[in-house]
C-alpha cells in the first residue's frame, strides 16, 4: 500500500476528538504530526509531572495509547472508513525517568500490514493490528493490540 499524507483536516479533526476527552485535554495531548507511517503526539511535563519531578508513567502509558489509537484512526479515515477503536490489549516497559516534555511516536508493528487490515476491515467490519510506540529516547515502550468495529 502507498502512503499518502493524510490531509490536515483528518489530523485537526482526531485532535479535536482527542481535546473532547476531558482526561486528555487535561493532560494538553498534542497531535504534531504524521510522516511515513509514523504519528508523533506530544504533551508539556508541567501538565504531566509527578512528585519525583519528572513525566508520570501515567501520562507516558497514555500518551503511547493514544497515539496508537490515532494512528489506527487515522489509517481508518484515509481509506474511508468509520469505525470505533479500542486498545484490546497492551504491554508497557519502562526505561528512563523523563524530565521533559513527553514526545510520543507510533508505527505499526513491524510484521503488520495495513493493507491486509484494511482489507479484512472492509470486509468483516471489523480487524485488530498491533502498534508500537515509544516515548522519544526510548525512555519507554508501547506494544498493543487495537480493534477497529465499524460503526455502522
Amino acid at each position: 500500500m502507498s502512503e499518502h499524507p493524510p490531509s490536515c483536516a483528518l489530523l485537526e479533526q482526531l485532535q479535536t476528538t482527542l481535546s473532547a476527552m476531558p482526561p486528555v485535554a487535561a493532560m494538553d495531548i498534542r497531535i504534531t504530526g504524521y510522516e511515513n507511517g509514523v504519528l508523533r503526539m506530544q504533551a508539556p511535563l508541567a501538565a504531566n509531572i509527578n512528585d519525583k519531578g519528572n513525566a508520570f508513567g501515567g501520562s507516558l502509558a497514555s500518551v503511547m495509547t493514544l497515539a496508537g489509537w490515532a494512528l489506527v484512526s487515522l489509517q481508518l479515515s484515509q481509506a474511508g472508513h468509520e469505525a470505533e477503536v479500542y486498545v484490546a490489549d497492551s504491554s508497557i516497559r519502562y526505561r528512563a525517568p523523563v524530565y521533559g516534555d513527553l514526545l510520543a511516536t507510533a508505527r505499526a508493528a513491524p510484521d503488520q500490514d495495513w493493507a491486509a487490515f484494511l482489507a479484512l476491515f472492509g470486509k468483516r467490519g471489523r480487524a485488530r493490528v498491533t502498534v508500537r510506540a515509544q516515548i522519544e529516547g526510548g525512555a519507554a515502550e508501547l506494544e498493543g493490540r487495537f480493534v477497529a468495529i465499524n460503526k455502522a
